[in-house]
């Protein structure tokens, strides 16, 4: 028996940039900052006071890789759901609260792992930072200081004409302030536009500002597809400058897409482990196999891997042979045949009607079989 090292390598996978070195502090369970991996969020769509809806949805999140979740907090009985949701809650909830500063103390007596707070919309926010920071202080919880280019302090706005990213950066710089002036650290900053170059150049010009962990976001993003392309542009910049301690993609779409996005993107730059993992070509003239049905059907197979495993589905003689063989498991089709490859070794020669068919039996044996090795890696032992 050999065993055969596949998935992740042992050392650590390459990055583009090391984290920008930041304050450490917890949200719930959940570590925040350079210290710590970078957590994905979503928000639930439920109304909070709905108690089972909510905590279903939060159960599909996690169920989803998300790391912490949100809840809109705008009435009295969304706040009187609170302890329920926070003490039940499989992951870290954060209450979001806009307008009304009662809410934000709830929030904390209610034992959420943190409490969002838009400065821009609170009534005399900066009036009541003293009391909210001994609250938070006192309970445990953090804060997210939350600037939108939607709601701007009025202030700034008059200053600068529109939300530059200068105005987000003034207006949460002075948040933070107020906060730090009465000894509270344990916050996060998030300075959102929907316009992912104003985006990006008020991250940097917050970054080179402070120590502050960032909470990533491009506000109403849009619908999936370009929403996920704008946060895919707007995180890769970011990310690959070691900028950014957790993210939300915002999609017009269901929450567990936002984080099947969040997760992929950051597994794509190595700042989370990557798990299956489909390369398929893109199809083209030479090409001898439906490829586009393949990678589907192979794709829908195996939703739900847990484990490291990279799938190659090619669809020609030229690269189809190579990307297979460098692959965990893969097909190279051609002539009405594919070739299945496991680590680069060509196991069986079958139909184009069983290829699919054959790729998931092979990549749910080798999840059972793989096991651990030193330092970690999963292997599978073949003999």
């Amino acid at each position: 028996m050999t065993a055969v090292s596949l998935g992740m390598p042992s050392a650590p996978p390459p990055v583009l940039a090391p984290r920008r070195k930041t304050r450490q502090f917890n949200v719930g369970s959940v570590g925040v900052g350079s210290d710590s991996p970078v957590s994905v969020q979503s928000m639930t769509t439920s109304k909070t006071h709905d108690i089972n809806a909510t905590l279903q949805q939060i159960a599909e999140l996690t169920a989803s890789g998300c790391d912490i979740v949100r809840v809109a907090c705008p009435t009295d009985k969304d706040a009187e759901a609170l302890p329920i949701i926070a003490m039940k809650s499989q992951i870290p909830v954060i209450a979001d609260i806009h307008f009304q500063p009662k809410y934000v103390y709830a929030a904390i007596e209610a034992g959420c792992g943190a409490v969002r707070v838009n400065p821009g919309n609170i009534r005399k926010f900066d009036d009541q930072v003293k009391e909210i920071a001994a609250a938070a202080k006192d309970h445990g919880t953090s804060i997210r200081i939350g600037v939108n280019a939607g709601s701007l302090d009025p202030r700034l706005l008059q200053k600068y004409g529109k939300a530059t990213p200068e105005a987000l950066v003034e207006s949460a710089i002075w948040e933070a302030s107020l906060f730090e002036e009465h000894g509270f650290h344990d916050f996060k900053i998030s300075v959102k536009h929907n316009d992912p170059v104003i985006m990006v150049r008020a991250y940097e010009l917050l970054a080179e500002s402070g120590d502050w962990p960032l909470h990533l976001g491009v506000t109403e993003a849009g619908p999936a597809f370009q929403g996920t392309i704008k946060s895919a542009t707007a995180f890769g910049a970011l990310l690959s400058q070691g900028i950014g301690d957790t993210i939300r993609v915002s999609l017009s779409a269901p929450p567990a897409e936002e984080v099947k996005v969040g997760n992929q993107i950051l597994e794509s730059l190595n700042l989370r482990p990557r798990k299956l993992e489909i390369v398929s070509c893109p199809s083209c003239g030479r090409a001898q196999v439906d490829v586009y049905t393949l990678a589907d059907e192979v794709t829908a197979g195996l939703e739900g891997m847990e484990v490291p495993l990279r799938v190659a589905v090619m669809g020609c003689v030229v690269n189809g042979p190579g990307e297979a063989r460098d692959a965990d498991l893969g097909v190279a089709s051609g002539n009405g045949k594919g070739q299945i490859f496991v680590k680069g070794e060509v196991i069986k020669t079958v139909p184009e009607d069983q290829i699919v068919e054959t790729l998931i039996e092979e990549a749910n044996r080798i999840a059972e079989e793989m096991e651990p090795v030193e330092g970690g890696t999963p292997s599978i032992s073949v003999s």
